[in-house]
């Protein structure tokens, strides 16, 4: 899963086993460990919800999505969750195939619709 944060707007990122998962646990989460800390950023199914919602605790950085859209998630075409939750615009989707060059491992990614940039 990757993270990208610019503003006030928070993007996660999964590749076909993470979106897998999360249909099937209800949870992704990764980290990234600093020298006197790790900072964790996860995508959680949650009841009772209609919309993405957020929360920073810790040193955590949690993305709820509504469990139905969760468990159906991997067997659907959809590619994005989007909304905005107080100031903050939130985004999942799926992580395509970059179309220039990477150095990146890119076997679980999405096939990219485009085919050029």
């Amino acid at each position: 899963m990757k993270i990208r944060i610019k503003d006030n707007t928070v993007r996660f990122r999964l590749v076909k086993k993470e979106v897998k998962q999360l249909s099937e646990l209800g949870w992704v989460e990764e980290k990234t460990e600093f020298s006197e800390k790790d900072f964790i950023y996860r995508l959680e199914s949650k009841e009772g919800i209609e919309e993405l919602q957020a929360q920073f605790v810790g040193d955590k950085i949690t993305l709820f999505i509504p469990s139905q859209e969760a468990k159906i998630w991997n067997d659907t075409d959809k590619i994005t969750y989007k909304n905005s939750f107080g100031k903050l615009n939130l985004l999942i989707e799926k992580d395509f195939v970059c179309l220039d060059h990477t150095d990146e491992d890119q076997s679980d990614n999405y096939a990219n619709p485009n085919t050029s940039c």
